[in-house]
């Protein structure tokens, strides 16, 4: 029974720490996945809601990223791929399950050694600056749960 569960995950193309706002019931995918699934249209859950807001404090978060000398802003979308799944899913089995816990999902950028992978030029964070950004988003997340007790 955790206070808060805060995913991670990777968007080519960005170039900050992006905690997001909405996870949408849509799957669709403009690439298969990893199994060679490539859902179009279809609901994550038939009996959810059109979308969930994450519960999680998405504006302290990137405050907290940027005082620690980090780019962030608020996104507004997952997306419609394994990153809005995967932040839809959690926080239907939360409003469903553990309805006081808060849930909510960030994307970080490529790490430098990704982005030179790529075939056009890709914005990036090191390593240890992703790490610092999760960690000053989880410090927001405490702070957050210790005012509400």
């Amino acid at each position: 029974r955790p206070d808060a569960v805060l995913c991670i995950g990777q968007a080519g193309g960005r170039m900050e720490a992006t905690p997001e706002r909405v996870a949408l019931n849509l799957n669709d995918a403009r690439i298969p996945d990893n199994d060679k699934n490539q859902p179009v249209d279809e609901p994550i859950f038939a009996d959810g809601p059109a979308a969930y807001f994450a519960t999680l404090p998405v504006k302290d978060m990137v405050a907290a990223i940027r005082s620690a000398g980090l780019p962030a802003r608020v996104s507004n979308t997952a997306g419609l791929f394994v990153c809005n799944q995967v932040m839809y899913g959690v926080l239907y089995h939360l409003a469903h399950e553990l309805p006081h816990t808060l849930g909510g999902f960030m994307h970080v950028p490529y790490a430098p050694e990704q982005a030179a992978r790529q075939s056009a030029p890709q914005p990036s964070m090191s390593k240890d600056d992703i790490a610092r950004a999760i960690s000053a988003a989880i410090g927001a997340i405490e702070r957050h749960l210790a005012a509400r007790r």
